[in-house]
C-alpha cells in the first residue's frame, strides 16, 4: 500500500542531514556539557554551535536563546515567567480565542492563581481584532501572548502590528511561532517580539526539543530549578543530541526553508483546487492568503471529520482533523468554533498538512481516494442534503 503523510503540522520527518549532525553526539561526543573536562568541553562545543544555527534562523543574538523541551514547555516558560514576576505590579495577560492549548491552558492555569486574562476574539478568517487589542490594554497588563500562525487553519496574525502596540505600551509580546518558524520569514526585531516559542520537530528536526527567544532586558522568572543550566534559567543536563538536531534543522530552515515551501504551496494549491473541482459542498477554512504555505483546512459539509479521517487512513492516507494534541477529544474545533464556522461544517473540518517531502505523486494519489471516500460516506449521512 502507498503510504502519503499530509500531517505535518502534527509532526514531521527527521531531515538525514539533521539525523548526520546528530549521530556523533550519541555515542562519540557523549560528555555532559557541563562538565569541565574534555568530553564535556567537545558536547559543549555542539550546544553552542546549535545555539548560533537557532538564533541565525530568527535574527537573535545566541545568548537570547534558551533551549527547552519543545513549545510547550516554551509557551510555558514564557507565560509563567512573565506572571511570576508580574504579581505586584499586575497580572493581566491577554492573548486569543484560537491559541494552542499550551498557550489556553497555561492561562486557566493562571488565572486560578490569581491572573487576569483577556481571550481577544477573531474575523471569520482566524485574525485577532487590532481594536479589541488596543482596548483590552490596561495599566496592569503584563503580557501579550499571541501565536503567530494557528496550528490548524495555517492563518498568520498581523505578528508586527501587534509587536509595534505592544512596545508602544511597553508591555513584553510572546508569540508560539512553533508552526511559523522554518515556513515564512522571521526576524524578532522586525517583528518586535519579547518571547518566541520554537519546536525542533515541527521543523524537521527531532522531537522533545526546543528553544524559547528572550529579547535582552526581558524579565523572567526561571521555570524549573535545580544547577544552573542555560545560564540559571532552565535547570536540567543538556539534551546534547536533541539540541545539536534543533541546531541543524534551524541552519536548514534558514539556508533552504523559505524557498523550498514556495514549491510545498504550489502543491497545497493544486490539491485544494482539484478537490474544489471533484468533491461538492466544501469550505476552505482561514485566511484565503495570509496561510501558512503548507496547510489546508477544509471542511466537508454533512460529514464528521473524523470518518473521513478514517477512512483515509485505510488507505494508507494520513491527515487529521486538527492540533494532534486535542486527538480523541470529540469536542470541536475551539478554533473554527471562534471563527463562526457553522457546526455543520466546522464537524466535517479535515487539517492536510504539507511538506517539503511531499510530491505530486502523493497528491494524484489521495485525489484517487478522496472522492469516493466523500461520495460513500455522505450516501450513509442521515442529514446529506445534495445542493
Amino acid at each position: 500500500m502507498r503510504k502519503v503523510y499530509l500531517d505535518s503540522n502534527a509532526t514531521t520527518k527527521v531531515h538525514p542531514s539533521v539525523l548526520e549532525a546528530m549521530a556523533p553526539f550519541w555515542d562519540e561526543v557523549y560528555g555532559n556539557a557541563s562538565s569541565v573536562h574534555l568530553f564535556g568541553r567537545e558536547a559543549r562545543k555542539g550546544v553552542e554551535k546549535a545555539r548560533e544555527q537557532v538564533a541565525a534562523l530568527i535574527n537573535a543574538s545566541p545568548e537570547e536563546i534558551i533551549f527547552t523541551s519543545g513549545g510547550t514547555e516554551s509557551d510555558n516558560f514564557a507565560l509563567k515567567g512573565t506572571a511570576n514576576l508580574s504579581k505586584n505590579k499586575g497580572r493581566h495577560i491577554i492573548t486569543s480565542s484560537v491559541e494552542h492549548h499550551a498557550v489556553l491552558n497555561t492561562c486557566k492555569y493562571l488565572e486560578a492563581h490569581g491572573s487576569r486574562v483577556t481571550y481577544l476574539g477573531v474575523d471569520e478568517s482566524g485574525v485577532v481584532d487590532m481594536d479589541e487589542l488596543r482596548e483590552s490594554i490596561s495599566a496592569d497588563t503584563a503580557l501579550i501572548s499571541i501565536m503567530a500562525a494557528n496550528n490548524e487553519t495555517g492563518t498568520i496574525m498581523p505578528v508586527e502590528e501587534i509587536g509595534q502596540i505592544a512596545r508602544e505600551k511597553d508591555i513584553p509580546f510572546h508569540t508560539d511561532a512553533v508552526q511559523a518558524i522554518g515556513k515564512i520569514p522571521f526576524d524578532v526585531g522586525a517583528l518586535g517580539t519579547s518571547l518566541v516559542s520554537i519546536s525542533g520537530h515541527k521543523i524537521y528536526g527531532p522531537k522533545g526539543i526546543g528553544a524559547l527567544y528572550v529579547k535582552k532586558g526581558t524579565r523572567l522568572d526561571k521555570c524549573q530549578h535545580g544547577g544552573h543550566h542555560e545560564r540559571n534559567m532552565r535547570a536540567g543536563t543538556e539534551n546534547v543530541p536533541g539540541i545539536v538536531g534543533l541546531g541543524m534543522a534551524c541552519e536548514l530552515a534558514r539556508t533552504e526553508g523559505i524557498a523550498a515551501y514556495a514549491d510545498v504551496e504550489k502543491l497545497r494549491d493544486k490539491f485544494y483546487h482539484r478537490l474544489e473541482n471533484e468533491i461538492r459542498q466544501i469550505k476552505l477554512n482561514g485566511h484565503p492568503s495570509k496561510r501558512l504555505p503548507n496547510t489546508l483546512n477544509v471542511s466537508f459539509h454533512y460529514l464528521e471529520g473524523e470518518s473521513i479521517i478514517l477512512s483515509l487512513d485505510l488507505e494508507g492516507i494520513a491527515a487529521s482533523t486538527g492540533s494532534a494534541c486535542t486527538s480523541g477529544s470529540l469536542e470541536s474545533s475551539h478554533v473554527l468554533k471562534s471563527m463562526g464556522v457553522d457546526p455543520l461544517f466546522a464537524q466535517g473540518s479535515v487539517r492536510f498538512s504539507f511538506s517539503v517531502f511531499n510530491t505530486e505523486e502523493d497528491i494524484d494519489h489521495v485525489m484517487e481516494k478522496m472522492p469516493s471516500i466523500i461520495n460513500r460516506l455522505r450516501q450513509m449521512s442521515p442529514v446529506y442534503k445534495h445542493e
